[in-house]
C-alpha cells in the first residue's frame, strides 16, 4: 500500500479514512488492563532467567568486553 499524504486529501476523504479506521478498531477484541498486565507480568517472570539484561552476559561471550586496558603515563 503506497504512503498517503493526509494533507493532500480533501476533508471528505479524511473523514472517510477516519470512519474506516474506527470500524476496524471497533471489531478488535478488548481485554481489561488488569488481565493484560497480569499476563505480561507472568510472561516476563517466566523468561527473566534467560534475559541478558537481568542475568548479565558471561564474560567469555560478551562482545563489548574491553580487549585491553588503558594506561595513563
Amino acid at each position: 500500500m503506497p504512503a498517503i499524504n493526509i494533507e493532500d486529501l480533501s476533508e471528505k476523504d479524511k473523514l472517510i479514512m477516519e470512519v474506516e479506521q474506527l470500524r476496524k478498531e471497533v471489531k478488535l477484541e478488548r481485554q481489561p488492563v488488569s488481565k493484560c498486565s497480569e499476563d505480561i507480568k507472568n510472561y516476563i517472570e517466566e523468561r527473566s532467567g534467560e534475559d541478558p539484561l537481568v542475568k548479565g552476559i558471561p564474560e567469555d561471550r560478551n562482545p563489548f568486553k574491553e580487549k585491553g586496558g588503558c594506561v595513563i603515563a
